[in-house]
C-alpha cells in the first residue's frame, strides 16, 4: 500500500511522521512545491523574523531523519492534477499512484491591489524567503506600514519595533483582533502596541497616500485555502475541502488536513477550518490513524498562540458564529492574565497571557462551567 501526501508543510510532514510512528510500513511519498524540506511557519513571524533563531530551527526534521524513516520527500515538485478514478497524481516530474491520498496544500496570503501598486516594496509573509527578505528590510531607519492588525500583522509590528523601525498599522476594524477576541480583550492588544510606539490607525481604510509615507509595506489581511487542485479533481469544496470527523473527503481514498480541511467537528457540532500550527500537527496524526484503520475522530478544540514584545499568549476553543454572552477576566494584562468567553454558562474559549502554568487548566476549562465572577 502507498500513501501520497501533497504538500510538504507541517500538516503533511506530521502525517508522514505519524504513519511511521504507528508502524505503517508501506511507501510514503511527500510532494512539496518549495525547494525546502518540511518546516514550521510560526517562527517565520516570530523567532526567525526577530533574529533570535536561524531558519534551520524551523525544519521539522533534517534530511537524515526522512531517509532513515524511508519517507520519499520530493521537493520542488508541483502536483498538477489528481485522477480519482485511477488513484494517481500527475506531477511536474511524472505520475505517482496511490492507495491513500492526503491533501495538505495549505493556504496563501490574500493580496491587496492597493499595496501591490503603491510603488513601494511589498512583503507578504508565508515562506522562508519571505521571512528572510522582510527581516533584512527591518532596519532602525525604516518606516514600515503594516496593513491588517491580525496575528501576522501584529507579530510583524512587534518585530519591526524590536529592530527600531517606525511602524504604522492600518486596520479597518475598530480594534485589532476584534473578530477573534471581542472588544473586552482586543483593547488590551491595542494598548500593548501603542505602549511600544506603534502608530495604530483603527476603523479606517488605508489609502495610497498613507503608503506613500512608508519605505516598505507588509500586508497581513488573512489567507485563502489552496483548494484549486481538489476542486479540479471533483472533490467537494466550500471554504476549504469538506471533510468528516475522520478527515475523509468526498472520495473515500482521499483525506485533507491542515489549513484546507473544513471539518465537521464532532464536539462543536458544526464545520470549522483552522489555520494554525497546532491544528496542522494534530490533524496529521489523526489522518495517519484513519489510514491505518484506527478510526480516531478529530475532536481537538482549536488552539493558537502568539508572541508580541514581552507578551506570550495561548488561546483555546472557538466562540463560533453564536458568539458569547460575557467575558470573565483575571489579572492584569501587563502580568499574568486569564480570560474566559462564556455562552449559556459554558466556557466556549479561554486564554492565558504570560501565565504558562495555567495552560492545561485553561484548555480543560473549555466546555465546562465558568469560574465564579
Amino acid at each position: 500500500m502507498s500513501v501520497v501526501i501533497v504538500g510538504a508543510g507541517l500538516a503533511g510532514a506530521k502525517t508522514a511522521e505519524a504513519l511511521r510512528e504507528r508502524d505503517y510500513d508501506g511507501e510514503i511519498v511527500l510532494f512539496g512545491v518549495e525547494e525546502h524540506l518540511p518546516y514550521e511557519r510560526p517562527p517565520l513571524s516570530k523567532a526567525v523574523l526577530l533574529g533570535d533563531k536561524e531558519v534551520d530551527s524551523a525544519y521539522v526534521h533534517d534530511d537524515a531523519w526522512w531517509r532513515e524513516h524511508d519517507v520519499d520527500v520530493r521537493t520542488g515538485v508541483e502536483v498538477q492534477s489528481i485522477d480519482l478514478a485511477g488513484r494517481r497524481v500527475v506531477t511536474s516530474s511524472g505520475e505517482q499512484p496511490y492507495e491513500w491520498l492526503v491533501l495538505a496544500t495549505g493556504s496563501e496570503p490574500r493580496h491587496l491591489r492597493l499595496a501591490d501598486e503603491a510603488g513601494r516594496p511589498v512583503h507578504y509573509l508565508r515562506t522562508v524567503e519571505d521571512s528572510l527578505a522582510l527581516k533584512a528590510s527591518l532596519t532602525s531607519d525604516a518606516r514600515v506600514a503594516v496593513i491588517g492588525a491580525g496575528w501576522i500583522g501584529l507579530e510583524v509590528a512587534s518585530a519591526a519595533r524590536a529592530a527600531g523601525a517606525a511602524v504604522t498599522v492600518h486596520e479597518s476594524a475598530d480594534l485589532p483582533l476584534l473578530a477573534v477576541l471581542g472588544p473586552e480583550v482586543a483593547q488590551h492588544f491595542a494598548d500593548l502596541h501603542r505602549a511600544h510606539g506603534v502608530d495604530l490607525r483603527l476603523g479606517t481604510s488605508v489609502t495610497a497616500e498613507d503608503l506613500a509615507e512608508a519605505d516598505l509595506v507588509v500586508v497581513g489581511i488573512g489567507a485563502s485555502p489552496r483548494t484549486a487542485l481538489a476542486e479540479a479533481a471533483g472533490l467537494e469544496v466550500d471554504n476549504g475541502v469538506l471533510v468528516d470527523e475522520l478527515l475523509r473527503t468526498s472520495d473515500e481514498h482521499v483525506l485533507a488536513v491542515g489549513d484546507i480541511a473544513n471539518e465537521q467537528h464532532p464536539v462543536l457540532g458544526r464545520r470549522v477550518r483552522v489555520e494554525h500550527w497546532d491544528n496542522a500537527i494534530e490533524q496529521g496524526k489523526a489522518a495517519a490513524a484513519t489510514i491505518i484503520g484506527a478510526a480516531e475522530p478529530y475532536d481537538r478544540m482549536p488552539y493558537f498562540f502568539t508572541d508580541q514584545y514581552d507578551l506570550g499568549m495561548e488561546y483555546f476553543g472557538h466562540t463560533g458564529p453564536d458568539g458569547y454572552d460575557r467575558v470573565i477576566t483575571r489579572g492584569d494584562f501587563s502580568g499574568p492574565f486569564r480570560a474566559w468567553w462564556v455562552r449559556d454558562d459554558t466556557v466556549v474559549a479561554a486564554m492565558q497571557a504570560n501565565d504558562w502554568d495555567a495552560s492545561d487548566e485553561m484548555r480543560a476549562s473549555v466546555g465546562q462551567a465558568p469560574p465564579a465572577e
